[in-house]
């Protein structure tokens, strides 16, 4: 079993470069099924989920070729519809395959999703989608059969603003035949990216990014090369890493404008924040202010997935902060491990209070979903002795070189295995 230790009470300063963006490389690599050709894709994060989906899109019939951050995938051997339960139990990305192998195949067969345990997170708006456009759904005993015989544009409304939704429907649709339309869209830049990658492979989509989209769709997309963005999760994690240690940081490669909430929230806690092209500065002020109020919602409101850095971080504050979480019910789950390391934390539903007491002591915990295991590392760069921290393997499903990057900012961390 693999576990980082970390022995606290360095800063976390320096300079370090953001990979590109998980939530952006995943859809994206899915979706090089509609192209029925090859497609080149940089920026491409080296996580243990994007080998989970180069191994499902290599058992498709595709072929997948990787040099560092660049990926091939050569989709004109795909050869089944056809995902296996193991590789669906993997990843919850694994759902994005649905739309895109619908409008390749005009089948799909796949089992529920697995993924994080944060609460429950159910694709019933995903398939209304999918009906909408044309395509029947059988469930039996967890394995749903889409299939269509032909798709087609359509209307449609989403009751929640869902990322995997409006994915999924943009893949479908983009080659269904007619116009669709896709109302109260998530707007998260990701969605963008998605966009912007089948618009160079020859479809034809606009509005992303606002709450309403329009697909014309193709009788065929081609090939294309392309950059994935920058990863503003993981930006905001090493960002709240730095406020947390007292730290002075720069990151490379940045993307400010997909940042403003959490940007603001850092400058509410004393931050100095400076951004410059593509590079975001941070230093932090000798004490955290305390935030009276930080809420998660939907793009552009502030993550759902930097609420546990940022509540992490808050324990240093000098006062009382007030956390709330509407997106994922099971999100604070990880504020166990942190009161073992002696916070303040009273959680009520979907509220968080959180006393700021300006040290941790360092022990063993365990993580159990990704968001949070990065936060029990920051808590662990933050405390006082050593942090012997299990589970890191829900950490390396969306950070590469995690530990790698913290040593070269300072932190005093290493990666062990076998306990």
């Amino acid at each position: 079993m693999e576990s980082y230790h970390i022995r606290g009470g360095h800063k976390i300063s320096g300079e370090c470069c953001v990979k590109g963006a998980k939530n952006a490389a995943l859809p994206i690599l899915a979706s090089t099924i509609l192209s029925g050709a090859e497609c080149q894709l940089s920026n491409i994060p080296e996580i243990t989920d994007v080998c989970s989906m180069k191994k499902i899109l290599d058992e498709l019939g595709c072929k997948t070729d990787t040099s560092g951050e660049t990926v091939i995938v050569d989709s004109r051997g795909l050869m089944t519809d056809t995902i296996s339960l193991e590789r669906m139990r993997e990843m919850r990305s694994s759902v994005f395959l649905l739309g895109a192998l619908l409008g390749r195949c005009g089948s799909a067969v796949i089992s529920q999703p697995g993924g994080c345990n944060i609460g429950s997170r159910p694709i019933d708006l995903h398939l209304y989608a999918l009906k909408k456009l044309g395509a029947e759904i059988f469930e039996t005993e967890g394995v749903i059969l889409c299939k269509a015989s032909k798709l087609r544009g359509a209307d449609i409304h989403f009751s929640f603003p869902s990322v995997g939704a409006t994915e999924n429907a943009i893949m479908a649709a983009a080659t269904a035949e007619g116009h669709t339309v896709l109302h109260n869209c998530a707007m998260e830049p990701e969605i963008t990216d998605l966009q912007d990658f089948l618009n160079a492979c020859g479809a034809q989509i606009s509005g992303a990014g606002t709450k309403t989209i329009h697909i014309w769709g193709r009788q065929a997309l081609h090939g294309c090369s392309y950059r994935i963005i920058p990863d503003r999760i993981e930006s905001g994690t090493y960002l709240a890493a730095a406020a947390a240690t007292g730290g002075q940081i720069t990151l490379q490669h940045a993307q400010a404008a997909h940042l403003e909430s959490i940007l603001q929230k850092l400058i509410e806690t004393g931050c100095e924040i400076g951004v410059k092209e593509d590079k975001i500065y941070l230093k932090a002020p000798k004490r955290l202010k305390p935030l009276s109020r930080l809420v998660t919602g939907p793009y552009p409101a502030f993550p759902t997935d930097l609420q546990s850095p940022f509540l992490t971080m808050l324990t240093q504050a000098e006062g009382k902060s007030a956390v709330e979480e509407t997106i994922f019910e099971n999100r604070f789950a990880f504020t166990e491990e942190l009161r073992k390391m002696g916070a303040q934390i009273t959680v009520e539903g979907n509220r968080a209070a959180v006393e700021g007491i300006g040290g941790l002591q360092g022990c063993h915990i365990q993580a159990t979903d990704l968001r949070g295991g990065a936060s029990l590392v920051i808590a662990g760069l933050m405390a006082q002795g050593e942090t012997i921290l299990e589970g890191i393997e829900h950490i390396e499903r969306g950070y590469a070189d995690f530990s790698q990057t913290l040593r070269g900012l300072g932190a005093d961390i290493r990666k062990t295995h076998g306990g």
